[in-house]
């Protein structure tokens, strides 16, 4: 047994490295900062590849003008295309092009600047389960085909495993996400940009399925859980029964709890996801919070912990994976079907 004296020595080793820790947590912010206000980063600038205005579209939009609001984005979409090609970009017009194919059903298509679009997979009109999907940064219109591919493998899944159930899933790009590099995907503010339009999508989307309202799971990836946890106490009464947080960096709150929302809070971390290599710290810095605080799969957090397998940050949607399998689990209201971390 260690004598008295030697519990107390590691006992401050370990505050001593937690102190150290948050002291160069809070140097390389400062740094960080300092450089973006010296030397802006390009991804910064929203992109002036010129494009039309969206589409007019009824407002409110109802069930029966569903049909019409996506032949109206595909034709904008193939504007937007026509407009990026004649500018030269031609990676924008192509990923345009691909979502005026008319098999897509966009529900609202934005191409200025970095782009936003929300996708539907489904039947949305008749769903009773909608899975909504909210991304994290670096999510634009550029590289929106990694963003279709997870809503897509989702959608698959849930027919596969549920036939029976109607089901739809929503691909949320809603909002202009920050850059993987720049000092915006250490702060909230995009993120407090993004919740009013969240929440008034979650709206729009209870009034759009029939013949009741269908029940809704938010999945929020990376940044994406910041939004989510900003939007969360503004959504009672609007049939948010789950909102899962994967590859969270932290949602700016202290525990599930503190999210004010009785829908249920999941979490999982991938085995080799970089995320979890990220401070869960915040500090006040130049009148901003930097840092989003709290692990959400950390025990003190209090979510439900579910296993997300070996994958790495972008492989929570990967067919065939663990964590798809319980994503679908989430979606289709099978608690106790989800395997927990």
């Amino acid at each position: 047994m260690a004598p008295t004296g030697a519990t107390g020595e590691r006992e401050g080793s370990v505050r001593g490295r937690g102190g150290l820790r948050q002291r160069l947590f809070r140097t390389a912010l400062v740094a960080l900062l300092t450089a973006a206000v010296a030397l802006p980063l390009s991804a910064a600038t929203p992109s002036r590849i010129p494009a039309p205005l969206p589409a007019a579209l009824p407002a409110p939009l109802t069930p029966a003008a569903v049909t019409t609001a996506y032949r109206a984005n595909r034709e904008n979409a193939a504007e937007a295309a026509r407009m990026a090609a004649a500018h030269g970009d031609l990676s924008r017009a192509a990923a345009d092009r691909a979502l005026a194919s008319p098999s897509r059903h966009l529900l609202h298509f934005d191409a200025r600047g970095t782009g936003q679009a929300t996708e539907v997979f489904g039947d949305l009109a008749h769903a009773t389960r909608v899975a909504v999907l909210v991304p994290g940064s670096d999510t634009t219109l550029d590289t929106y085909a990694r963003f279709h591919a997870a809503a897509e493998s989702l959608h698959r899944r849930l027919a596969r495993d549920h036939p029976r159930t109607r089901t739809a899933v929503v691909a949320w790009l809603g909002y202009r996400t920050p850059a993987t590099i720049s000092t915006t995907v250490l702060t909230p503010g995009r993120a407090g940009q993004a919740a009013p339009r969240l929440r008034a999508f979650i709206r729009e989307l209870h009034t759009l399925t029939a013949p009741g309202p269908a029940a809704v799971s938010l999945l929020c990836h990376s940044y994406g859980t910041v939004v989510c946890a900003r939007t969360a106490p503004t959504l009672t009464g609007l049939g948010v029964t789950d909102i899962a947080l994967v590859g969270s960096p932290g949602t700016g709150a202290d525990s599930a709890a503190a999210l004010h929302t009785s829908a249920r809070v999941w979490a999982a971390r991938g085995a080799d996801d970089w995320i979890a290599d990220v401070p869960h710290l915040d500090a006040g810095l130049f009148g901003t919070t930097v840092g989003f605080g709290a692990d959400p799969v950390s025990p003190a957090f209090g979510a439900r912990v579910f296993a997300a397998g070996p994958g790495g940050h972008s492989d929570y949607f990967t067919p065939g994976s663990v964590s798809l399998a319980n994503l679908a689990r989430i979606v289709l209201g099978d608690p106790t079907e989800v395997t927990r971390a």
